[in-house]
């Protein structure tokens, strides 16, 4: 058992996330080693709370990687903590088409987690017991262990909150205007680019929550039923060296995605397109983040050109959204059209309006140098962007579910290059086939 719980919220943008930081924040300020996670397809709430806690927050998300996986993640990752806080996503039951697979509940049940559900109350008294009172007695599986109240008024507000509230209070945050997170298009600001003031998240959960009430709360650590030995899963015999693409326009990534490429048998060499060149490498993965926001800078370093002479030479290349777009020859922007690797024929524009979101199930219909043909894998969409591909281009996904770039097909296919809008999750497969792309190339 390890003490761990999930923060949840009745819905988005009750202050769940700040919440969580503050929690997160207190508990590092006691001296304990938080292991954070986040339910749900998320690339940037986990850089929040890595900052903070000082460990790879990772991602849980059942339709992805499964009950096992989520488990196996779970255990892996918490092992060696004092404390797990897992941070929800959505409203606690808002799942995948309006079902409880990939709900923040699901992911609780799955790992016998208790929940605290953070209740915004601003402008309600008696009527937030009606709220709380339809959460906890809604699914019975799940263990309702208490609510935060955020935005309280005053002391009186909060009496007449408890009068009405009929489980336990585990806190109660005042209204702080200071306490809020920036955003942009694709979600919240980058943790690294927040400013956020530990100290004061720390102070405030403190002086507002329970936490020796919350650290009475444990959760077994899963014994998955389908755990992979690091041989089995690794299935290479000799490492190879993947460089990752890591600074402010390519920022998207799975920790669980790095990890399993390492199990794998990669070295991961972490550059910067942006700044430096591609460095001396067997394979290169090009994760999303914000190329649009870097499409100057990006057209004129010289990695762009690295890259594609890498392409050419048969180096195995991955693109995910961001990434497929820096492997294409042209982005498109409202202040003028930037050059790109030119490596995949496509041509992107981005838009003001949102052209993809939601979970993403691919049959691998041609061979490519990420996937075995004939493999199904899953994971996630969103994008402000529309892809102008060229009437001869490959696809290697046929797309279950999902828009992708046209005719439900994603997965462009050049060289030894696959770029996609689809964020795949490795849980749903095993990268060794890239890793074994990267080490034929290295051995010709």
């Amino acid at each position: 058992m390890i003490p761990a719980f999930m923060v949840a919220g009745t819905h988005s943008g009750v202050g769940k996330t700040i919440v969580t930081l503050g929690l997160m924040a207190a508990l590092r300020a006691r001296g304990l080693d938080v292991q954070p996670f986040k339910v749900g397809p998320d690339f940037i709430d986990p850089t929040h709370h890595s900052i903070i806690c000082g460990r790879p927050s990772r991602n849980l998300d059942t339709f992805m990687m499964g009950v096992d996986g989520v488990s196996r993640s779970f255990a892996r990752a918490a092992k060696g903590a004092d404390v797990g806080v897992v941070e929800g996503v959505m409203g606690l039951f808002d799942g995948m088409d309006g079902g409880d697979v990939a709900s923040s509940a699901h992911v609780a049940k799955a790992l016998g987690l208790d929940v605290i559900l953070v209740v915004n109350v601003h402008g309600m008294s008696r009527s937030a017991g009606a709220v709380v009172q339809g959460f906890a007695g809604f699914d019975p599986a799940l263990r309702l262990a208490g609510v935060i109240l955020n935005q309280v008024g005053s002391p009186r507000h909060l009496e007449m909150l408890r009068q009405a509230i009929d489980i336990p209070i585990l806190g109660a945050i005042p209204r702080r205007k200071e306490m809020s997170l920036s955003s942009r298009h694709l979600g919240l600001e980058m943790g690294y680019e927040s400013n956020h003031d530990i100290a004061a998240l720390a102070s405030l959960l403190e002086e507002h929550a329970d936490i020796d009430r919350i650290l009475e709360m444990k959760a077994p650590l899963p014994r998955p039923t389908t755990e992979a030995s690091a041989a089995a899963e690794a299935g290479a015999r000799a490492p190879a060296r993947i460089a990752v693409a890591k600074d402010e326009a390519f920022c998207f990534y799975y920790q669980d995605n790095l990890d399993m490429l390492s199990r794998c048998g990669a070295e991961l060499v972490p550059f910067s397109p942006l700044r430096d060149d591609l460095p001396n490498v067997d394979g290169l993965y090009l994760g999303g983040g914000y190329p649009e926001l870097y499409a100057r800078e990006l057209s004129i370093a010289p990695a762009r050109h690295q890259v594609r002479r890498a392409a050419e030479d048969g180096m195995p290349i991955y693109g995910e959204c961001g990434g497929m777009i820096y492997l294409g020859e042209e982005l498109v922007l409202d202040d003028g059209s930037f050059p790109m690797a030119g490596v995949l024929p496509v041509q992107v524009t981005m838009t003001k309006k949102l052209q993809g979101l939601g979970y993403v199930e691919a049959e691998v219909a041609g061979e490519n140098p990420l996937v075995i043909k004939g493999s199904t894998l899953r994971g996630h969409e969103f994008h402000y962007s529309l892809a102008e591909a060229g009437r001869d281009a490959r696809y290697a996904y046929s797309l279950r579910r999902g828009k992708g770039i046209a005719d439900a097909r994603d997965g462009l296919v050049e060289h030894e290059t696959l770029g996609s809008y689809l964020h795949a999750h490795f849980s749903s497969f095993s990268p060794r086939h890239f890793v074994e792309r990267a080490i034929a190339y290295s051995r010709r």
